[in-house]
């Protein structure tokens, strides 16, 4: 029997053992209403051991396996799409490997999930579609122009979710993440994004790697706000005809951030300048008003307490390691 108002909701999270994927989990854990969670993930940059402490049953499996990927969303009343071949640098080096991941890879997941149109599936997007037009902030009516494999595969994985909405009258909420950190995110590898980057490297007594001068500026987002407002689509079976920007306008620039956490660590930090990234935009900032009109109710976690939570947490996996 499907999902009716006063029935659980049972929920599959494709990429559910990412950093993004279990924080979301964890969430959905603890959220009233919420049935069954699965955690769909090859593991190829998830991790099991993130799903530690959660009631998420998962299965491995790869969004490319349509038989594994079919079974697993059959049960489910909502499908969260995040699993993808992650970083503009890494689609640089291997654009088919990112098109497969996050095109097809995407089509596949929404074919599972239309064989039943009483779901719902929101999925993930990117900023970097916006790639090279200058406007700030980025509302979602500003024309994408993708400089990067990745960006222009994150542009399909919307365009395709939407266009499944049209055609198959699934509930779609297609979010454009921006700059999501904090607990579980990966530090220490070729492709780290900037905030566990630098945070790794200020623990360590290290310089922190910049590409470029350090003056390009991010809309910095918490995990747990994202998580939030994505819980917030599937109890309301949100749907949306346009892509949704997951952020809230704020804008830091990569010195800015960090000068925060040299007050945040009480410590002078030395800084590796390095070559611009091919493919980096320059100034990413968020227009938040479609977000807020949805989401009004969200309260987002700003970014010294987002990077204290995180400091915090890659703090105690030192620990662990000892």
């Amino acid at each position: 029997m499907r999902t009716t108002p006063t029935s659980p909701i049972d929920v599959v999270v494709t990429g559910g053992a990412g950093f993004i994927g279990a924080n979301l989990c964890r969430l959905l854990d603890e959220t009233p209403g919420i049935g069954r969670v699965v955690a769909y993930d090859d593991l190829s940059s998830g991790r099991a051991e993130n799903l530690d402490g959660t009631d998420a049953d998962l299965v491995v499996g790869s969004i490319l396996d349509i038989d594994t990927l079919q079974a697993a969303v059959d049960p489910a009343d909502a499908v969260v799409h995040l699993a993808a071949r992650p970083s503009v640098a890494r689609s640089v080096a291997d654009p088919v490997a990112a098109h497969l991941v996050n095109a097809t890879g995407t089509v596949n997941v929404l074919e599972a999930t239309r064989r039943d149109r009483l779901r719902s599936i929101a999925v993930a997007s990117s900023s970097s579609v916006y790639g090279a037009n200058p406007t700030l902030p980025k509302s979602e009516d500003l024309r994408p122009q993708p400089i990067s494999p990745y960006a222009v595969s994150k542009l399909a994985t919307e365009s395709y979710a939407l266009a499944y909405r049209h055609c198959y009258g699934l509930d779609v909420c297609a979010f454009r993440f921006f700059n999501v950190f904090g607990p579980l995110q990966p530090a220490g590898h070729a492709y780290a994004a900037v905030i566990p980057a630098f945070v790794d490297a200020a623990l360590r007594g290290q310089p922190l790697p910049v590409h470029g001068d350090g003056r390009q500026s991010r809309d910095f987002t918490f995990v747990d706000t994202v998580a939030s407002v994505i819980v917030a689509s599937i109890l309301r079976r949100v749907s949306s005809p346009d892509p949704v920007n997951l952020a809230f306008g704020t804008r830091t620039d990569l010195l800015g951030v960090i000068a925060l956490l040299e007050d945040i660590l009480g410590q002078r930090i030395s800084v590796d300048h390095e070559e611009a990234r091919a493919g980096d935009v320059p100034h990413s900032q968020a227009d938040n008003t479609r977000l807020t009109a949805l989401f009004g109710e969200v309260e987002p976690v700003d970014l010294r307490q987002g990077l204290e939570k995180t400091i915090h947490w890659m703090r105690s996996q030192t620990a662990l390691v000892r």
